[in-house]
């Protein structure tokens, strides 16, 4: 029989097998290769790569989110009790939802003009309540009235400030040789606002007369017996303490 050559193991790979073996690496196969020969050679800088990354997600997580805010009026400086209020005086600042109530100001052409009923501090917030109007009124009982009374002796003005409580007192007593009875119109009735903390020329008050005026917060009873007592006689006030 005639002798045929001995395959080997070679002889014995397809075609198919050959090609495949002799084709080179696909493009994104070498990719990693490369990859691990940079890291191999740059160990010190692929190291602080990964620090500055841990460290940046560190901090991202540790920053809380940003809050939000709306605007507010505050006093651009000290601001003095009867200072008509300017685009000058006032200042928007952005504060956090929770800090404004009903009862701020937050558009400055609305606040432009009104008075203020006491002196306030630079930065401090602006509300109603500190203006010469109906919020002065804020937090006194349903049904109380903001009532003028023009004090006889003027000088007494000073003695007093916006929150002190007074007793009003009408006595008919000329001073000098006219004696008459006492009476107290209303006890206890708090000071809103008076002519000598800066009082002007009553944008609220409707005249230009304020000398010797105080303004306090009455029920209706005592409304009723204050209004128009100046004309029956003379009026004073007594400082009182809290009841």
């Amino acid at each position: 029989m005639p002798a045929y050559p001995r395959r080997g193991r070679d002889s014995l790979r397809s075609p198919t097998s050959t090609r495949n073996a002799a084709r080179p690496p696909r493009a994104n196969q070498r990719i990693p290769v490369r990859l691990a020969l940079w890291l191999g050679r740059n160990r010190r800088l692929a190291a602080a790569l990964l620090l500055c990354a841990a460290a940046a997600i560190t901090v991202n997580q540790l920053t809380p989110a940003p809050l939000s805010t709306v605007t507010a009026l505050a006093a651009a400086r000290d601001l003095p009790a009867g200072t008509a209020l300017t685009a000058s005086d006032l200042a928007s600042v952005q504060v956090p939802p929770g800090m404004v109530a009903e009862g701020f100001l937050q558009d400055t052409a609305a606040a432009a003009g009104k008075q203020l009923a006491a002196p306030v501090r630079g930065g401090q917030l602006i509300t109603d309540a500190q203006l010469l109007g109906p919020g002065l009124l804020t937090g006194t009982p349903p049904g109380s009235a903001a009532v003028p009374l023009r004090m006889a002796d003027p000088s007494s003005i000073q003695l007093v400030s916006p929150g002190q409580l007074v007793n009003v007192v009408l006595t008919s007593a000329n001073g000098f040789d006219q004696q008459g009875p006492s009476e107290v119109l209303a006890a206890a009735v708090p000071v809103l606002w008076t002519s000598n903390k800066g009082g002007q020329s009553g944008q609220w008050l409707g005249t230009a007369e304020t000398d010797g005026l105080i303004v306090v917060a009455a029920n209706a009873e005592q409304s009723s017996r204050l209004a128009g007592a100046s004309t029956q006689g003379r009026l004073f006030f007594v400082l009182v303490g809290p009841q």
